[in-house]
């Protein structure tokens, strides 16, 4: 006899299922860990490679060192990785998996507060948690003084059964309301940081006393800012430093510092305010830090024609706890086809020991200006950023004491200036004077409109957290059966969804309370 052969086809999904289906998946607790994962990881090369928006020239010169490489990571983003296709994309469909997960758990926690505890199961000895006692008490009577007890702790309500009468409680909806909370708090966080990053910009710059600043992107050293930042977003305030004071102990610990500016608000309306550590000004929403300070000596340098070369206050950057300091004074226009270069340090207060000079204190006793000499090519022409606090020196040569190329064994040239000198330049480039010197802020200007609503996300998060953690989820029955003799046999049971160490306790003292409003008569039974 021969058999047919059937072939059994497998239903078709189809457009709709397999929308269905990646939804789904999507939508999942475990497709949502996984986003997250994936997005703390996509951050990675964001804080190991430099980013275009927070430092350009450290971009341009891994680009420049390393040509293929750097070619290929800045086509996929990785130079600003925060606002590439693929972080955006994770970002997205991060938003997309809590949405998913977050909206049927609200409505089926919804569900839950509007519903009725579960009714008391017909049999409580499967139960851990349960103790029971006879009473001389009607079922009723107990059921109704018992509900009274249960219901100052539990959602409760009375039920009359065929033999008896029960109550039904429930407690800890706070443990799911928690959980939810802790996820539309994570989702509100995401949120405000996605917002943070396309309307906040932030910059830094260095303001020398007796000068002013402008918040207009051309007076910041550096300044970043998000997609959505425009430069009529800045707000239009200005000011002056006017004085910088600072406090120093006689072992050079730092006491106090302030710096008072003068400020022009966008109504034109000008009012003097100070500003000091941890005691930002904010000016419309934009908050002004102090976050360093230090010197600028005010030098000129001339030509070898007398001619002004260059003349102004320098700042030099702080090295230590007693101002030890680092800048560079590049002079472009010399007169000559060379452009010239002067990099050391400077000394607030100095001490001149035979292997060489060090500051002994922060404030300016005793201020000495260390440079040495370089000549060349500064590369200011040749389009690349570069940071106005260090020399480029892969185009200069150092200058010897003789004015000439130092050569292997001679000696560079080493300026030694006081304030109030004036010292020939070796090789005849001109001539340096120190003339005075002037304190300088680093301030920190940042606005973030959505900084406060990350403040509100994160703080709900550790309180969504909280009560998911530590509120007990806890149903409590008890039921009321007649016995012989007009005596009740009264029977409390607990369940909970977790390890909870609380709940026969708490069952023993409904027991303890509910004997003291009924005062049993005769010897109680406990199983």
């Amino acid at each position: 006899m021969n058999k047919k052969e059937r072939t059994q086809r497998l239903p078709q999904l189809g457009l709709r299922g397999w929308l269905r289906w990646g939804w789904r998946q999507l939508t999942s607790m475990r497709v949502a860990l996984m986003l997250l994962l994936a997005l703390a990881v996509a951050a990675l090369p964001g804080s190991v490679l430099p980013q275009r928006p927070q430092d350009p020239p450290a971009v341009a010169r891994y680009l420049e060192e390393n040509p293929f490489w750097g070619d290929v990571l800045d086509r996929l983003g990785f130079f600003d990785v925060f606002s590439s296709v693929w972080f955006s994309a994770i970002y997205i469909l991060l938003f997309i998996s809590l949405i998913g997960c977050i909206l049927p758990r609200v409505k089926v926690h919804i569900k839950a507060l509007r519903t009725q505890p579960p009714k008391a199961p017909k049999r409580f000895d499967r139960f851990r948690a349960r103790e029971s006692f006879e009473a001389a008490e009607q079922p009723r009577v107990v059921a109704e003084a018992a509900n009274k007890i249960i219901g100052r702790r539990y959602r409760s309500y009375v039920l009359e059964e065929s033999d008896g009468w029960s109550v039904s409680g429930e407690r800890g909806y706070l443990r799911e309301t928690g959980n939810i909370l802790f996820h539309l708090a994570l989702l509100g966080l995401l949120v405000a940081m996605a917002a943070s990053h396309l309307l906040t910009y932030r910059g830094q710059a260095l303001v020398v006393e007796g000068r002013g600043f402008a918040n207009s992107v051309v007076d910041y050293d550096r300044f970043e800012s998000g997609p959505w930042v425009s430069t009529d977003d800045l707000s239009p305030f200005s000011f002056v430093l006017e004085r910088f004071e600072s406090e120093f102990t006689a072992d050079a610990q730092a006491r106090d510092f302030e710096a008072t500016v003068t400020v022009t608000n966008p109504d034109n309306s000008v009012h003097s305010q100070g500003i000091r550590v941890n005691h930002p000004m904010n000016l419309g929403g934009t908050k002004v830090f102090l976050s360093g300070n230090g010197y600028a000596p005010h030098v000129t340098v001339r030509n070898s024609d007398g001619d002004i070369a260059f003349t102004g206050s320098v700042p030099f950057l702080p090295q230590d706890a007693v101002y030890t300091s680092q800048g560079v004074i590049k002079v472009p226009d010399t007169g000559g086809e060379e452009q010239i270069g002067l990099a050391g340090a400077f000394l607030p207060t100095a001490e001149i020991q035979p292997d060489g000079a060090r500051s002994i204190h922060p404030q300016p006793h005793a201020p000495l200006l260390v440079l040495t000499l370089w000549a060349g090519d500064l590369g200011l022409d040749t389009g690349i950023p570069q940071n106005v606090y260090e020399l480029d020196a892969r185009e200069m040569v150092q200058i010897s004491q003789d004015g000439e190329p130092l050569a292997t064994g001679a000696t560079p040239s080493t300026l030694v200036l006081e304030q109030g000198d004036v010292v020939e330049l070796p090789g005849g480039y001109g001539t340096l004077e120190f003339e005075s010197v002037d304190r300088f802020v680093a301030l920190d200007v940042r606005h973030d409109p959505a900084v406060q609503w990350v403040l509100v996300a994160a703080i709900g998060a550790i309180l969504g957290l909280i009560g998911s953690l530590f509120t007990p989820r806890r149903r409590v029955w008890l039921r009321a059966t007649g016995r012989d003799e007009g005596r009740t046999l009264i029977e409390v049971a607990g369940l909970t969804r977790h390890e909870d160490l609380g709940l026969e306790p708490e069952i023993s003292e409904i027991i303890s309370e509910l004997k003291l409003v009924l005062e049993p008569q005769g010897n109680s039974e406990e199983k």
